[in-house]
Order: C-alpha cells, then sequence, then structure tokens
C-alpha cells in the first residue's frame, strides 16, 4: 500500500506546506468573522484566537505533522513518553488537557509545542538529556508554550498583519517540527523578514516567559530547576561552532543572558529551599531504559554494542540499565537465550510492572516464543485491561502466530481508545488484510488517510468499503455516505 512512509520528509514537507495554508488561511477566515461574537476567556488573545480555533488549527496541523514527518513505532517508548508528559502536565497549570503527544522518529534534537495542546518531541532528545531532570526542563518549557497561549497572543500582537503572515507563521511553524529542513530555513526567514521587525523581540520574550513557567513547573513536580540552564548551556556548546545547529536551537534561539536568567532564577529557588542546594538528586531508571531503547534503535551494529555493554557491565555490574540495553542488543544478534535471562534478573528492578512485562514479551516475540509470549501478555492485560503497550504486543504475538482474526479484534479495541493513532490504523488495515476482511481493510485505510490528511484518498477507501457493504449492512451504508458527504465539505471549505 503506497503511502506517505515512503516520501523523504523533505519532499513530503513541501508537497504538503501548499495544502496546509489553503486549510488554515480558511479557518483563519472563519476565525477573523466570527471573533466579535466570542466570549473572552481571560486573556486578550482570546479577542483574536479562542481556544476552539487554536483546537482546530492544532487538528490541521496534526494532520500535516502525521504526513511530513516519521513516527516512532516504539510503543514503549510512546506509552512511557505519554506518561510522563501526563504527570508533568499536572504541575504545569494547563488550561485544557494535552491534545496529542508527538514522538518523531528522528535523531536530530528538536521538541515543539502547537496550538491546541499538541506537543512533540524527537528522539533525539532522549539521546540528548542525560537524565530526566534535563529532559524534563525541555518538557516543561513546551508545556509553558502551551498553557501562556503563546501562539494565540503571538497572533495578537501581530493582529494587524496580514493573512498571508499568519500563514507564513504556521508554516515556519510546521518545517520547524519537521527538524533539519532548508524548507524550514526559508520559511522562518520569510516569516520574520515580511514587514514583521519586531516579531523577533516578541519571540524572544516568550522564550524567556517560557523559561520561568517551565522552572515553576520543574519546582512544583520536585525535579532539579538546576537541569535546565545546564541542558541549555551543554547544547550551546556542543553545538557552538556548527555551520548547521539543530532545529531546536533555530527555533528556541539560546543566548548567554537567556541561560545566565535560567540559573539566576533557579538560585533563587535553591535559597527559598537550602536544603536542595546540595542535594544529589536521583535520576529515573525507567528514563534510563527509554535512552537505551533509543540507541538500540539507532544502532547500526549490534555485534558491537554487545562487546560494549559487556565491558562496561565489567566496571559497574550491578547497573540495570546496561543489564537492559545488553538484553536488547543480544536479541539483535539472535542470541535469544541470554537476552531473555538478563531481561528475566530484571523483574523487581523496574518498577513499572507494564514497562518490564511488554519489554519481557517483546523479547520473547523475537524468540519466537509466541505461546509464551501470549500467556504473559494475558495475565498482564486481566490486570490492566486495554494497555497500549501490552494489546500491541499482544497483536504482534498473535499476527506472528497466524491468529489475524484475533489480532484484528485486538487493535480494532485500540483503534476505538487511540482514535487519532496513526501506527494503530496502519497496523489494523495491515491484519485486517491478513485476516481477508476486505472492509476492515478500506475502512482503516479510509481513518489512516484521514489522519494524514489526505481526504481524497480517505473518500476512495470509504466508497470502496460502501459499496462492499451497500447489500448486506445498510446501516453501516448510511454512516458511511454520511462520512463522506462530511469530507468532501471539508475539502470544499480547504479550496473556499
Amino acid at each position: 500500500m503506497p503511502t506517505y512512509r515512503n516520501c523523504h520528509p523533505q519532499l513530503r514537507v513541501r508537497f504538503n506546506t501548499a495544502a496546509m495554508l489553503l486549510c488554515l488561511l480558511a479557518l483563519h477566515a472563519t476565525a477573523a468573522i466570527a471573533a466579535q461574537n466570542l466570549p473572552s476567556l481571560g486573556d486578550g488573545s482570546s479577542r483574536l484566537v479562542s481556544p476552539q480555533m487554536e483546537r482546530r488549527i492544532g487538528e490541521a496541523f496534526l494532520r500535516q505533522l502525521h504526513a511530513n514527518l516519521p513516527i516512532s513505532e516504539d510503543v514503549i517508548v510512546q506509552y512511557y513518553i505519554e506518561n510522563h508528559m501526563q504527570d508533568l502536565a499536572q504541575h504545569a497549570q494547563m488550561r485544557e488537557p494535552l491534545q496529542s503527544i508527538i514522538v518523531v522518529d528522528n535523531p536530530e534534537i528538536n521538541a515543539f509545542a502547537a496550538p491546541g495542546g499538541i506537543i512533540g518531541i524527537n528522539l533525539g532528545l532522549l539521546l540528548y538529556a542525560q537524565n530526566i531532570h534535563e529532559y524534563s526542563s525541555v518538557v516543561a518549557h513546551e508545556f509553558a508554550h502551551i498553557s501562556q497561549r503563546h501562539f494565540a497572543r503571538g497572533i495578537e500582537e501581530q493582529q494587524a498583519a496580514s493573512i498571508p503572515m499568519l500563514a507564513s507563521m504556521i508554516a515556519a511553524l510546521l518545517v520547524g517540527a519537521a527538524g533539519g529542513s532548508e524548507a524550514g530555513v526559508a520559511a522562518l526567514t520569510a516569516a520574520q523578514a515580511a514587514g514583521q521587525s519586531n516579531q523577533l523581540r516578541f519571540s524572544r520574550e516568550r522564550e524567556s516567559e517560557a523559561d520561568r513557567v517551565g522552572l515553576n513547573t520543574m519546582r512544583r513536580a520536585g525535579l532539579d530547576v538546576g537541569a535546565m540552564s545546564r541542558m541549555f548551556e551543554r547544547m550551546q556548546n556542543a553545538y557552538r561552532f556548527t555551520t548547521r545547529p539543530p532545529e531546536f536551537l533555530l527555533t528556541h534561539p539560546l543566548s548567554e543572558t537567556r541561560i545566565s536568567d535560567v540559573r539566576n532564577q533557579a538560585r533563587e529557588f535553591f535559597s527559598e529551599q537550602p536544603e536542595n542546594t546540595s542535594r544529589k538528586w536521583p535520576d529515573q531508571l525507567e528514563y534510563q531504559l527509554v535512552r537505551m531503547r533509543t540507541k538500540q534503535h539507532y544502532s547500526k551494529n549490534p555485534q558491537a554494542d554487545v562487546f560494549n555493554y559487556r565491558e562496561k557491565l565489567e566496571q559497574a555490574p550491578d547497573s540495570p540499565a546496561l543489564q537492559y540495553a545488553l538484553a536488547l542488543a543480544l536479541s539483535e544478534t539472535q542470541e535469544h537465550d541470554q537476552a531473555l535471562a538478563l531481561m528475566r534478573s530484571l523483574k523487581g528492578k523496574i518498577s513499572s510492572s507494564i514497562f518490564y512485562h511488554a519489554s519481557l514479551a517483546e523479547l520473547m516475540i523475537a524468540a519466537t516464543q509466541f505461546d509464551d509470549a501470549q500467556d504473559l501478555i494475558r495475565q498482564q492485560l486481566a490486570l490492566y485491561p486495554d494497555n497500549f503497550p501490552l494489546a500491541m504486543m499482544y497483536a504482534k504475538a498473535l499476527v506472528a502466530d497466524e491468529q489475524f482474526s484475533a489480532a484484528e479484534s485486538v487493535l480494532q479495541t485500540q483503534s476505538k481508545l487511540r482514535p487519532t493513532d496513526t501506527q494503530v490504523w496502519f497496523l489494523l488495515a495491515e491484519t485486517a488484510g491478513l485476516a481477508s476482511n476486505i472492509t476492515g481493510v478500506h475502512l482503516a485505510r479510509a481513518e489512516y488517510f484521514y489522519l494524514h490528511g489526505a481526504l481524497h484518498r480517505a473518500i476512495q477507501h470509504l466508497e470502496y468499503a460502501q459499496r462492499l457493504v451497500r447489500t448486506s449492512n445498510p446501516l453501516m451504508e448510511t454512516k458511511l455516505a454520511q462520512r463522506i458527504q462530511d469530507l468532501r465539505t471539508s475539502i470544499r471549505l480547504q479550496n473556499s
């Protein structure tokens, strides 16, 4: 099945930017007309861009993001990041819950926040942030952009700007999330050069505010507030002499003054709580395990990894993170018995039962121990019904064991629990095909393409499904007809 996954990211950005601008121009036109009738929600930005409009813009942005970026398929990493962000968000004074958490399969450092409660990180951030405190400092900073409604306030500050300026700002946001593309630099340059001489000043002010709010979030969460300045300083030093810094430094420009301000505010927090000044802040094991998974994902030489991890374990034989990493590497080199023995030795050391058992099941599947993997996951699903990583591992084990209909049923449940998860819909389409459920294939593909903003492709698959159920299921045929009509209306609005 041809999908956007097969396109080069840079080409996808350039191909889809025009479509995104048309959609967002229509949204902004609607916003401008409706703005006079919107109630004030407590801040000036709601006069021009309401929270409801931000969500609509965010949904359009999310569809383009899915089409343009390679999304991580590691369900254990996704589960950890979602849980961590939801926990940290409780301390971030968010007005509304997060809409979507995106993990981009890209080894470059980047993190971004978008209108409507969308936040994303590159896997590269996990490689670079050495501990949970440094990683959380970047996430807390992005939360601040959302909680302070920086996108809407930026529009309010530039309310005299034309619609093309708004479009260029949003396009810059999209290509900035893509990370590292020439199109991103061009869009950012165009947005800043189109007669908006004070845009950079506003950007710097918002970045500083996000730092301050993010530090307060970290303090409330019981994290080391000193980690933010260390993270920024180390990042700046690492890329000081490069000709092309990572996209994070382009969209979040760092300066000595800004780093100094963050460091000074952290000192003020410590002065209020002197006991934290010399405190040794503990790391989180699960964070280090996620880093190990990410390193293994990008490794090109598992044999060398096995040698290196064994050598490191001689120096630190009791390190669960190194033992976990070695187990993953051994599985990659087909040394399954050793990999499973090492993973089983970690039982009780990894505090998250879901994390541990999903990891163990993953190695069992790699070792073709399908019955054992299914038994293990069924026991865990009895304790944690419909849990995302456990259910996805269960579906993977069932597919590997050629139990396609059972796997399809598991994925159908996940598609209802995670209706915007493109990976779930992609796997459901593939599994439905293996189960000879042709109608199910078309329905899942329709949702997959819809989430990628490919509305014409979505309609095509809905029409295929409609023809298949026309005589056997009139009720479904009617529902599909309505969905097709809704999508055609959306296309007309985008093109108007």
